[in-house]
């Protein structure tokens, strides 16, 4: 199958050459005709005919370093406006929209995010009431409420007083994600949140953003190195190679040998599951 074309399948959500038809729910966030780049850039980094993050389901962008997971990303976050192109949510542009609206209707948590040490981690999740409140306004009933939400979502309410400078990596991302989830959005953007992370903590960083999403209606979309955690954790895949969306859909219908060797040139086997077994990098 060449870049941006798109399986023949019955049950398949795609509909046209780069992403899929949105489903019954309708969308809650949508890319079209995407011409992504920076300043530095001559060319796009991204070019994309039409994405979609359906809602109430979780999205995983996967692809190798450089097919460009994060810029799509930010895109459709609101913080890389496109050359060309639109990004809707809801119905509403994106880049339409005033910083506090946006923020109260859309979380991103990015790669680049840092704190002073001696933050702590309730003081940090409070810093994520403020699409809520004007500038000098102290947190109201409704603000306390949302923080100790986001705190016991996330799972960090045992850490509350502790430092941030002193928590561990999988902690630190937890807690992020608690600031985040204070801003009570409708759609969550996570950009590779299990990056440096070891195993143990990658899985219960997913598990929690797992759990967002079923118990609490979280529509989300994340940026993964690993194919296979995305294929256990997503309901949908966006493979990306070279800029390009290289396929789209459930799990079961994109993880294929195929797809392996031609976007992560890995040679491997896929079981049911599905299950990527890696054999041997491609020449």
């Amino acid at each position: 199958m060449s870049r941006g074309e798109t399986r023949d399948r019955d049950d398949a959500p795609a509909a046209d050459a780069d992403a899929g038809a949105a489903p019954e729910s309708g969308p809650a966030l949508v890319g079209d005709r995407l011409e992504v780049g920076y300043p530095a850039t001559d060319e796009p980094v991204v070019e994309c005919q039409h994405v979609l993050l359906p809602a109430g389901d979780v999205t995983a962008l996967v692809g190798p370093n450089g097919s460009g997971k994060s810029t799509l990303l930010k895109a459709l976050a609101g913080q890389l406006e496109p050359w060309s192109g639109s990004v809707e949510l809801g119905g509403e542009d994106v880049y339409g929209m005033a910083k506090k609206p946006l923020a109260r209707r859309l979380g991103l948590l990015s790669q680049e995010h840092d704190s002073p040490g001696s933050t702590t981690v309730e003081d940090l999740v409070r810093h994520g009431r403020y699409p809520h409140r004007g500038f000098l306004d102290p947190l109201g009933e409704d603000d306390h409420a949302a923080v100790d939400r986001a705190i016991d979502l996330a799972g960090v309410d045992h850490l509350r007083e502790v430092e941030v400078g002193n928590l561990s990596g999988g902690q630190k991302q937890l807690a992020w994600i608690a600031m985040t989830l204070a801003q009570e959005p409708d759609v969550l953007l996570l950009d590779e949140p299990t990056t440096f992370l070891d195993l143990r903590h990658q899985l219960g960083v997913l598990e929690t953003v797992r759990e967002l999403n079923r118990e609490h209606g979280v529509t989300v979309s994340v940026v993964l190195h690993d194919i296979a955690q995305a294929a256990r954790f997503a309901d949908n895949l966006v493979a990306l190679k070279d800029g390009t969306p290289y396929d789209w859909g459930p799990p079961n219908d994109v993880v294929t040998e195929e797809l392996l060797a031609e976007v992560f040139g890995v040679d491997a086997t896929v079981r049911e599951g599905p299950e990527v077994v890696p054999h041997r990098p491609l020449d």
